[in-house]
């Protein structure tokens, strides 16, 4: 009867264990599965609060979907108001687009935030505006941007769950995802330009293995600010907290459990191989490959991949080009959409003058019974 009472009190305390094997020291945080958005853990994640340094993570999305990164500009003072951490800019300096990124990334530079406002936005309103423009298209609800950089304003919060959702969104650009996993970056701007070498501040890319990213942030309001990922194999994670005095630690947590927790799943089309009619060309058909995709989930679903393609093309076709789209769906969420390439070039037939007069012919006869009809 002890032996029984000893058992039965050990799995009454392994229970809660197991129930709570999760938490932070966070006011709010998230942990999602960067594949499909899935919430793997929350805690107050829907709360409204400031976020300070991780609002770069907008602007440097936004950054890298205007492109050009090689373009340098001039900094003006005009450019250079704003107080807090700094890449180093001054007036009179040159610099490209691709080295604030990382500035802005790596340094946390509010000064190269503020730049980058002016070169896409005009004005800082102007670059605000753009970024609450895409905070609505994407869908953030309960986000609300009002600097570049994160310093504390009036309207300037978001949540727990908005910053992982904007966070998974930026990590399929591929210039973001190599600006936020890099430990150190050497650059070169200034008056004229010279090199200088730029460590991240994210001390997980060092202490966790896998880890991608992606931003830190504070300020006295905000409090310690952290947004994280990690990918080992096909599982990916988001790990976000807000206010969370032990965050290096918690998220240390988060993305082991996170990694840990979700399975592979693997998509597969209706069919790999399709054929698609060629008019007009020296093949008749041209062959499209359509590829299974490997993702992770944290349950089981309505896993299914829809193929979009025409039921005949013209010649000519050049190899690679875009053909149509393989959509792959889990439930109702689309967690990718992959082009489907031509595999090979079609030139387009060439026809005798004889056989073209012969064909002229055939369409008058057509469309004289059309007409007589």
């Amino acid at each position: 009867m002890k032996r029984f009472f000893s058992c039965f009190l050990i799995l009454v305390l392994l229970i809660p264990l197991r129930v709570n094997a999760l938490s932070t020291s966070a006011k709010a945080a998230v942990l999602i599965n960067g594949s499909t958005g899935e919430v793997i853990y929350e805690q107050n994640a829907q709360s409204r609060l400031p976020m300070a340094s991780t609002t770069k993570i907008m602007t440097a999305l936004l950054l890298c979907e205007y492109g050009n990164l090689e373009r340098e500009i001039t900094v003006t003072e005009e450019m250079l108001r704003v107080e807090g951490s700094s890449m180093g800019l001054l007036a009179g300096d040159r610099v490209t687009l691709h080295d604030l990124l990382y500035g802005l990334m790596l340094s946390s530079g509010n000064d190269a935030a503020n730049v980058i406002a002016f070169v896409l936005g005009g004005t800082i309103n102007g670059f605000v505006k753009q970024m609450n423009d895409k905070a609505a298209m994407l869908g953030l609800k309960n986000t609300s941007f009002a600097t570049p950089s994160g310093l504390d304003a009036e309207n300037h919060f978001t949540t727990a769950y908005d910053l992982a959702q904007l966070t998974r969104i930026a990590m399929q650009n591929e210039e973001f995802c190599k600006a936020v996993s890099c430990k150190s970056a050497t650059l070169n701007y200034g008056n004229p330009p010279y090199r200088r070498t730029l460590t991240n501040h994210n001390k997980l890319l060092k202490s966790f293995e896998g880890a991608v990213g992606v931003k830190t942030g504070f300020t006295k309001k905000s409090g310690r600010c952290l947004v994280s990922a990690a990918k080992r194999g096909n599982s990916f994670v988001i790990a976000v907290t807000l206010n969370d005095p032990d965050d290096w630690a918690d998220h240390t947590a988060m993305l082991e459990y996170g990694l840990s927790a979700i399975k592979e799943k693997e998509i597969k089309p209706p069919q790999n191989r399709y054929t698609i009619d060629v008019i007009g060309g020296e093949q008749e058909l041209l062959k499209i490959n359509v590829e299974n995709l490997v993702v992770t989930s944290l349950h089981d679903g309505d896993f299914r991949c829809e193929v979009n393609l025409p039921k005949f093309i013209y010649a000519p076709v050049k190899k690679d080009e875009i053909i149509g789209t393989a959509v792959y769906i889990k439930d109702d969420t689309i967690i990718k959409t992959a082009n489907l390439y031509a595999e090979t070039d079609i030139k387009a037939k060439t026809y005798k003058r004889s056989a073209v007069k012969e064909i002229k012919q055939n369409l008058i006869y057509i469309l004289n019974g059309i007409w007589e009809k």
